[in-house]
């Protein structure tokens, strides 16, 4: 059996790919006043006075997630050994960082214009909000495994690879949601500003899922043989 050296420990006394798991924090921490938001929108008819409130908690962790981005990459030691293509990991660092700018946006269509969501949609849509923020959620073990691979903490590849199909599993059943509201939407006798603003907004939900997934892919690339 071929083992990994730890080089991380002996040439860096900060891995990058440690501060990953630092910088997800904060984005899966941005899910909760997303979900919260959906929920107080809902029940006030469109008027949530807590919404703006938890829209700012949302853009202050979307900032910090960035500061985080940046320091990783702006400090990325020249010449450090990595186990990983740097490319893999650059595309990593961009791509877990649109998972929150998708949720961003998501909360943005809301906020455009007060409208009152149709009690036929409300299930369907907390439904589709719920499932994003379940593959956002199963990213974090995926990505701790993938690091923990990497630095030689431990060798159970497979195991990691089963955390990285959790996510794509995960992604298809938000993409299951997202269709099956759409279409109900698309479908429904509301105005054309209405259906468009709540297709919007289920699209970015989704997008936040594809974004994770995506991530999950280039995790997969990372323990690549």
């Amino acid at each position: 059996m071929s083992l990994r050296i730890p080089f991380f420990g002996l040439v860096s006394p900060r891995s990058p790919l440690k501060s990953l798991l630092e910088h997800y924090d904060k984005i899966a921490q941005g899910c909760d006043p997303i979900e919260e938001s959906l929920v107080c929108y809902i029940a006030g008819g469109g008027v949530c006075r807590e919404f703006k409130e938890l829209s700012l908690e949302v853009d202050e962790l979307e900032d910090k997630a960035d500061k985080i981005k940046r320091s990783i990459r702006n400090h990325l030691p020249r010449g450090l050994f990595m186990p990983v293509d740097k490319t893999i990991f650059f595309n990593y660092t961009r791509m877990q960082d649109n998972i929150l700018d998708e949720g961003q946006v998501a909360m943005n269509w809301l906020l455009m214009r007060r409208m009152t969501i149709p009690e036929q949609f409300q299930q369907g849509l907390l439904d589709l909000v719920s499932e994003s923020v379940q593959t956002v959620k199963l990213l974090r073990p995926a990505l701790e495994s993938t690091v923990g691979l990497l630095h030689g903490e431990h060798y159970d590849r497979n195991g990691t690879k089963n955390k990285i199909r959790d996510v794509r599993s995960q992604h298809k059943k938000t993409g299951h949601a997202k269709d099956a509201i759409v279409i109900q939407i698309y479908n429904s006798d509301m105005e054309f500003k209405d259906i468009h603003q709540l297709i919007h907004f289920a699209e970015a939900m989704h997008s936040m899922s594809h974004n994770t997934e995506g991530s999950a892919d280039l995790l997969r690339a990372m323990i690549a043989r």
